[in-house]
């Protein structure tokens, strides 16, 4: 050690202070290092956490073509609105031609009094009130099953998942005599009464309420003197909100693109969702071709709300709520 002292100046190489401690992190350079070695070093540890470059090609090519997948008909019905009946047929069909986009989409909110905007407000609140009731029953019923425990809880749990096997088409005609023989069909609680059942919005809620939120946590909020009600609207909905996101943006797509319920429910026209609009000026279209260009217009105009949420709420998306919050 004195032999080591003497060589360095009294300083232990590779000691904190020591000449090389720099350059051994990657910092500055130790005396009689090159110029850059210890930025050098680093960069070459840096460059052992990436993935090799091949792999990092396959998986930007992969992303590449599967986001052409999805956005190739979303091109498509941008450059179709632009178009005229007897364009979309004549013309190249990724391509624009003689574009007038606000007038053509100005002649499907217009056409028919307007039909358009009020199928547009439907779905807007089947969509909107059915995610946004899901989700807090969802919630609720998460968040009982994660965290009390009583009598028959795991077979309440199983008869849930069970529900989410059970495809929606299969359970639309007895919905429809149930609520004809409540006088309750061709109303919008037909639409929206169904709408707010969500089984896989609960087995998310449960499962992540189980992960996200501690017990030690709601313990000292009982100690405190909070009760249950409170504890669950103060801290549960916090700490799950990433999973109440989620359960919210997949309700509203499911119920915004639904098509089958609205079609065995509903016969009046101005209870129609836009999807169940569209179709029926498909219907008329070899009547009536201006009716092709108003459908495709209106399709492009029901896309919209959904980038529109998923931009918004992605934001919300984040983990790590509870760190911090307990201690260890």
């Amino acid at each position: 050690m004195s032999e080591a002292n003497d060589l360095t100046g009294g300083v232990v190489v590779g000691e904190p202070g020591g000449p090389t401690d720099g350059a051994a992190r990657g910092g500055p350079e130790a005396p009689g290092d090159r110029p850059g070695a210890g930025r050098r070093r680093a960069a070459k540890g840096r460059e052992g956490l990436e993935p090799p470059l091949r792999h990092r090609i396959i998986t930007a090519s992969l992303l590449t073509v599967a986001a052409l997948y999805f956005l190739t008909p979303v091109y498509w019905l941008v450059v179709s609105s632009t178009k005229s009946s007897s364009d979309l047929f004549g013309t190249f069909g990724f391509w624009f031609h003689d574009p007038h986009p606000l007038d053509y989409l100005h002649r499907v909110l217009t056409y028919d009094d307007g039909v358009y905007v009020r199928w547009f407000a439907n779905s807007l609140m089947y969509a909107g009130v059915g995610a946004l009731a899901a989700t807090l029953l969802s919630a609720a019923a998460g968040y009982a099953l994660a965290k009390y425990r009583f009598p028959g809880r795991e077979g309440i749990f199983n008869v849930i998942l069970a529900g989410v096997l059970i495809p929606g088409t299969a359970l639309a005609l007895p919905l429809y005599l149930l609520f004809s023989e409540i006088g309750l069909a061709n109303t919008y609680w037909a639409v929206l009464i169904p709408s707010v059942v969500s089984p896989f919005g609960v087995y998310l809620c449960r499962i992540y309420a189980a992960a996200a939120v501690p017990d030690s946590l709601l313990e000292a909020a009982r100690i405190d003197g909070a009760g249950e009600a409170r504890i669950f609207s103060t801290l549960g909905l916090r700490l799950m909100t990433p999973a109440l996101v989620t359960v919210f943006l997949f309700q509203f797509v499911h119920i915004w693109n639904n098509f089958f319920l609205p079609l065995v429910m509903l016969s009046d026209s101005d209870l129609y969702p836009i999807q169940l609009g569209l179709t029926s000026w498909q219907g008329y279209a070899d009547r009536q071709p201006e009716l092709y260009q108003y459908t495709v217009g209106g399709a492009f105009l029901s896309v919209l709300p959904l980038m529109v949420l998923m931009g918004v709420l992605q934001r919300y998306w984040r983990t790590g709520l509870t760190e911090g919050s307990v201690k260890a």
